[in-house]
């Protein structure tokens, strides 16, 4: 108190003297600042504003130290877990960096490889040994596979009658023009598997309609299209489901000759073998690397080819339980394996490094493997098929065209035009032939399928209401003349049928 009454006095003291010497030669403007600010002085003096200020300011600082305080003591008590920190995603473009093409898409593409979806390790899928056929069944607990089990078997002992499930002499002198012989009715589209279809495949028998299909989640569909007539069961939709991988199923193959032995390579890195009679699902064959096609050996149902990892390929000898050879025939993923089905000798293998290669066998050193020919596009190769009698090979690249390549002089080739841009959400288009070697299916963008003529190189495109998403995968039934399945992105499986006009002719 006495500090400030002491400052009050020494301030008015000074104004005073200083106001009485130069009271003379100030004017009047400075004479009243001078008096303002004298009484300004005595006014704050007589408040003690100072002093009540000080004592506010001391009062908040020990309050403030005081919460302080409390406020630790109370986050050691709670002693909660750190959290992570926050992390800015940003784009390779933002950062300036070029695009990283060996990057994993979330979904499967022929472009680059997927890793095995993460899985508990209890999943049966997950495990590298035998599983049982009801284990790996996605059925309700009251539903039961036996049906399709008795189809297989029935479809298995009924194999021996069928010519090997070559399609050469199928037709005859019969003339079938699908672009306007075939239909596809409500009761032929299902929903077989959930998520996108990536292998499609029917089981080679003639008294049976039965598509086998495989998609990302590592999950095997059977659609008995057949079911409910004359079999006497309570099936009440034809469709079962497995998950005997944990990652997509890249490849199914069914040999003629053993109905009931269904090979599936997936990118798990498994071969696994449905053997229907054993009722297992067993692992043929095991690599770190992700498998991406699988086909087996017309001549010998025992060999599987198999392609992995950066364009490998193995020959697995199944009775011997190994690989008897390994080539690396490509620079990056094998996507198909097809063999001529008039001569086993000759395989045609396409691949993501822009290449689909024609070889023989007989003529493949264990190192320094040598090609019959080169089909070289743009960009990625999807597929390379032959023809049902060997003449031709078909090619589907993301390059928009679709090579027909004849056999008999390997320099007539013709790219056909066709849009293959189905993105990272819809599986890639591949063409297959038919029953003979005048047609090609594949998919179509608008909800269609799409019919090349061999001989006049144009497209004929078969759309139906019925057909509500975008078919990317194809399959011909080998044993039945136009029976077609198209598999979408959402699961759903469309059965074409040659029409009861054509069929009575």
């Amino acid at each position: 108190m006495n500090f400030y009454y002491s400052g009050a006095f020494t301030l008015r003291a000074r104004s005073l003297s200083f106001s009485m010497a130069t009271e003379k030669t100030l004017t009047d403007y400075e004479s009243q600042r001078l008096e303002n600010i004298r009484r300004n002085g005595e006014m704050i003096a007589s408040l003690m504003l100072h002093s009540k200020a000080s004592e506010v300011s001391d009062f908040f600082k020990r309050s403030s130290s005081k919460s302080t305080k409390y406020t630790h003591k109370i986050k050691k008590q709670k002693n909660s877990p750190p959290r992570s920190p926050l992390v800015i995603r940003r784009s390779l473009r933002t950062r300036g960096l070029p695009p990283n093409h060996s990057g994993y898409p979330s979904t499967p593409t022929d472009s680059s490889p997927i890793p095995p979806s993460p899985k508990p390790e209890f999943s049966p899928a997950r495990k590298r040994e035998q599983i049982h056929i009801n284990d790996a069944f996605l059925g309700e607990i009251a539903a039961s596979d036996r049906p399709l089990i008795d189809v297989i078997l029935a479809a298995a002992a009924a194999g021996a009658d069928v010519d090997g499930g070559s399609r050469s002499n199928l037709l005859g002198d019969y003339k079938f023009d699908p672009r306007s012989s075939m239909v596809l009715k409500p009761e032929n589209v299902g929903k077989v598997l959930p998520e996108r279809i990536l292998s499609v495949q029917f089981l080679p028998s003639a008294n049976r309609t039965v598509v086998v299909v495989g998609n990302k989640l590592g999950n095997v569909g059977f659609w008995n299209l057949d079911f409910g007539i004359g079999d006497g069961n309570e099936d009440e939709s034809g469709i079962y489901v497995y998950a005997p991988h944990s990652a997509p199923v890249s490849g199914i193959s069914v040999h003629p000759s053993s109905v009931s032995k269904i090979f599936t390579g997936s990118y798990d890195g498994l071969v696994r073998k449905m053997d229907v009679e054993k009722e297992t699902f067993n692992v043929t064959y095991s690599s770190e690397n992700s498998i991406f096609s699988i086909c087996q050996w017309p001549c010998d149902i025992e060999s599987l080819y198999i392609g992995e990892g950066a364009g490998d390929l193995k020959h697995w000898d199944e009775r011997a339980g190994k690989a008897s050879s390994k080539w690396g025939l490509h620079e990056d993923r094998i996507n198909t394996v097809d063999f001529s089905p008039e001569n086993c000798y000759l395989m045609a293998t396409s691949s993501t490094d822009g290449t689909a290669c024609i070889w023989d066998l007989r003529r493949m050193k264990n190192h320094q493997p040598e090609q019959l020919n080169v089909v070289r596009h743009k960009r990625a190769v999807h597929s390379a098929y032959f023809s049902p009698t060997g003449n031709y090979l078909a090619t589907t690249s993301i390059d928009d065209t679709v090579g027909i390549i004849s056999l008999s002089d390997l320099n007539d080739i013709s790219m056909v035009h066709h849009y293959n841009q189905t993105g990272r959400w819809l599986s890639s288009f591949r063409a297959i032939w038919g029953w003979d070697d005048s047609f090609l299916f594949l998919g179509n963008m608008r909800r269609a399928v799409d019919v090349i003529s061999i001989t006049s190189k144009t497209k004929t495109s078969l759309a139906s209401p019925e057909m509500t998403s975008i078919p990317c995968r194809f399959a011909s039934h080998p044993c039945q003349i136009g029976t077609l399945a198209g598999a979408a992105a959402g699961g759903k499986v469309f059965c074409s049928l040659i029409s009861a006009t054509e069929a009575c002719m």
